[in-house]
């Protein structure tokens, strides 16, 4: 469960632009149902016990060992996001949207009240498969204000439901932290200000207008549309499921948007282990029992920090086409040494600072990333390719998991863990490192070739 919230809202947020194409309401009426799902966001993300799970779970309230938390516990979160992220982006299409937010509220209540009331090992791998269906159902969220704002406003909206996800978790890891540290709250109390802000949130998600049609399964031709309302047609399941694999196979021919994906998934993998486990190595560097702890904090100046990178990211100007694999591998292998020095460096303090540099690398990577692949994919085809790399980023997640994390499998230490995917992002770095070589000498040479052929032609 220990997974920042604008981790798992940026893949959600990928995933969901597939659901588009949705009706409108009148340009007057965009307005609240806007505002109801930025407060929805706001409030469905200020949870300022998150950055304090690990401690929690490992402390008197819950009186875990680590392993059961590690080995035992956390691995049912990415099994089960893997479980739902592919029946959840279909049923939320299938059902307009508004039913699947109002599951990833009640699904959030469930995962806090378990937080709070539930004892023992199995009632909180529980609580983990609740949390999954939490973060699976994210789509909703990020889909659902399509259907009912003018197509003109799509950027406006989208800007306001991220930041307000953005804002709320920034605001919660500050809240979390300052109530820990200088009102000296204890975390069960943290979870209880959880609870109330997601129950909040499942509140207002109530009020949010039902959608009439969807992209796929009630999507509507504009010439079947009557002058009273909508005439849905029935939905052609088969035709949906034919579209969508045409639509993978002719992406995911273009070389340019493979590499890119590729790498998408594979740093996404290991990013994923990085953030769920880095609790776990703080608190092996310096146990919550015996000193103050700064999570909150951390989390909080890393996200700000990321969303610099990101937006400073639209003033790189370099040649992506010829540089772009060396690039990624440049910053997988810094990636990779923040990685490892968080592992062995033995201080809290240069392991908050490796880990908010890490963050800021991979946030700033993903949306060099983002822009390479959508630059020439329409709306579809872009939600798609997104899609299907946050469910290869899972699957290679889940084996990762099965071999390292789980108890069922070599059930590592924390800190060998984090040596392991240090050596990960390393190989990472030394795949696009040959790759990259190989594209710059061909863009090279097609070069030099070009060059002999216009001096032949002018001689």
């Amino acid at each position: 469960m220990d997974v920042p919230g604008p981790v798992s809202r940026r893949t959600a947020a990928a995933a969901a632009t597939m659901l588009l194409r949705t009706a409108r309401v009148p340009y007057e009426c965009w307005v609240l149902p806007t505002a109801l799902l930025c407060i929805y966001g706001f409030f469905a993300s200020l949870r300022p016990s998150e950055p304090f799970l690990t401690p929690y779970l490992l402390g008197p309230d819950k009186n875990l060992t680590e392993r059961q938390v590690f080995n035992e516990i956390y691995p049912v979160w990415t099994y089960s996001y893997l479980l739902l992220l592919f029946p959840v982006f279909l049923a939320t299409d299938y059902l307009r949207y508004k039913p699947v937010v109002l599951l990833q509220g009640l699904s959030l209540i469930v995962t806090w009240f378990m937080l709070l009331y539930a004892q023992g090992l199995l009632a909180v791998q529980f609580l983990e498969f609740f949390y999954g269906i939490a973060t699976a159902t994210e789509i909703a969220y990020y889909s659902y204000i399509y259907s009912v704002v003018d197509l003109s406003k799509y950027q406006k909206v989208t800007s306001y439901c991220r930041s307000a996800t953005l804002v709320g978790f920034t605001v919660g890891s500050v809240l979390g932290q300052i109530l820990v540290s200088v009102a000296d709250w204890s975390l069960f109390s943290l979870n209880v200000i959880s609870l109330t802000c997601v129950s909040v949130a499942f509140a207002v998600a109530w009020f949010l207008p039902m959608p009439q049609k969807s992209l796929f399964f009630h999507h509507v031709h504009p010439t079947c549309q009557g002058v009273n309302g909508i005439k849905e047609p029935t939905p052609d399941r088969l035709l949906v499921l034919k579209v969508l694999w045409d639509d993978f196979l002719m992406c995911y021919s273009s070389r340019p948007l493979l590499c890119w994906s590729v790498w998408w998934a594979l740093s996404t993998c290991g990013y994923f282990q990085v953030v769920n486990y880095t609790q776990g190595l703080w608190e092996q560097v310096l146990p919550s029992r015996h000193a103050a702890i700064y999570n909150g904090g951390v989390e909080a100046v890393s996200t700000l920090l990321g969303a610099v990178a990101v937006f400073a990211v639209g003033y790189i100007k370099i040649s992506w086409s010829t540089w772009g694999e060396m690039t990624l591998s440049l910053f997988s292998l810094l990636i990779a040494a923040t990685v490892y020095v968080m592992d062995t460096a033995g201080n809290i303090w240069v392991c908050y600072a490796s880990y908010v540099v890490f963050r800021i690398i991979y946030m700033l990577l993903i949306t060099i990333a983002t822009f390479q692949i959508a630059a020439n994919l329409s709306m579809e085809r872009y939600a798609l390719v997104f899609g299907v790399n946050t469910f290869i980023a899972l699957g290679l997640q889940t084996v990762l998991t099965l071999i390292v994390v789980d108890a069922s499998g070599l059930g590592l230490e924390i800190t060998t863990q984090f040596l392991i995917y240090a050596g990960y992002f390393a190989l990472i770095s030394v795949v696009f490192l040959a790759n990259g070589a190989v594209t710059v000498m061909k863009k090279y040479r097609k070069q030099e070739d070009s060059d002999s052929s216009s001096q032949v032609t002018t001689s």
